[in-house]
């Protein structure tokens, strides 16, 4: 966390005025970890959007709500697979069909 609070003087000192984009990285499967972890990282820097990743499993992801209600950090990217093309923009309202979707509807 050091590092990154050192990265973000860096920054703001030789281009302050540089846009910058900070996104955290997690793990579907943590559940409530997930939102203590973005609570930490949001001590350290400005986070701007999270990347939900192992969203292919089980997970259903669900912290991405109670992320973005405690914290108003949107979800901007999700992670279906391992490959590069499974990184996906975070589509809400197709989440919040798949979130509420019964059993004997999936495909």
């Amino acid at each position: 966390m050091e590092e990154l609070r050192k990265i973000n003087r860096i920054i703001d000192r030789e281009y302050p005025d540089a846009y910058r984009e900070t996104l955290v990285v997690l793990d579907s499967t943590t559940g409530q970890n997930a939102l203590s972890q973005a609570k930490q990282f949001g001590e350290v820097a400005d986070i701007t959007g999270i990347v939900l990743t192992k969203m292919d499993g089980t997970a259903k992801g669900g912290i991405a709500v109670a992320i973005q209600s405690e914290l108003n950090i949107p979800v901007k990217y999700i992670g279906v697979g391992e490959g590069i093309d499974d990184l996906q923009k975070f589509d809400a309202d197709a989440f919040v069909d798949a979130l509420f979707k019964k059993e004997d509807e999936k495909e």
